[in-house]
């Protein structure tokens, strides 16, 4: 038999979760949130997908920039902006929003995030980590997909 989820009330619930978890963080005394999302190029999926996570961000009280670059931009200045971000304290989580033009490396940029900072999870240490079901930063879809399994208790 077929099991209707409902995504959209599962994505309120885990967001109401989420703005009540900040909302006590700040109200401890603790610094709000922020995330630094990094955009190459022009690419209009990649610039719907960051609005998107900037407007979940700031739904749940995490504070957020979009740092935008040219597609012309070299894997060397891609790779000083992200240790630079990487070494800001002011910045919790990073993400490079992929896919990245041609003339970069993606697995090298991924792998340039920190791994404490790396909110897609896509550093070779959170991959290798989420694989030993070590604690880890889990990309967001697999973390969905088993976030719905749990809450639902439906399973494949």
């Amino acid at each position: 038999d077929a099991v209707v989820i409902s995504g959209r009330k599962l994505a309120r619930q885990i967001r109401q979760e989420a703005r009540h978890e900040v909302q006590q963080w700040v109200a401890a005394g603790n610094r709000r949130p922020h995330l630094s999302v990094v955009l190459v190029g022009e690419n209009p999926a990649s610039h719907s997908y960051v609005l998107n996570k900037t407007k979940a961000a700031a739904d749940v009280g995490i504070s957020s920039e979009t740092i935008l670059r040219p597609a012309s931009i070299t894997e060397e200045e891609l790779l000083e902006l992200i240790s630079k971000l990487n070494n800001d304290a002011a910045v919790d989580g990073l993400l490079v929003q992929l896919p990245l033009p041609e003339h970069i490396d993606e697995r090298r940029v991924c792998n340039a995030v920190s791994p404490h900072k790396d909110v897609d999870g896509f550093h070779v240490l959170n991959v290798g980590r989420m694989c030993l079901d070590q604690d880890s930063m889990l990309p967001a879809t697999p973390w969905g997909v088993w976030e719905i399994i749990q809450r639902t208790g439906e399973s494949c």
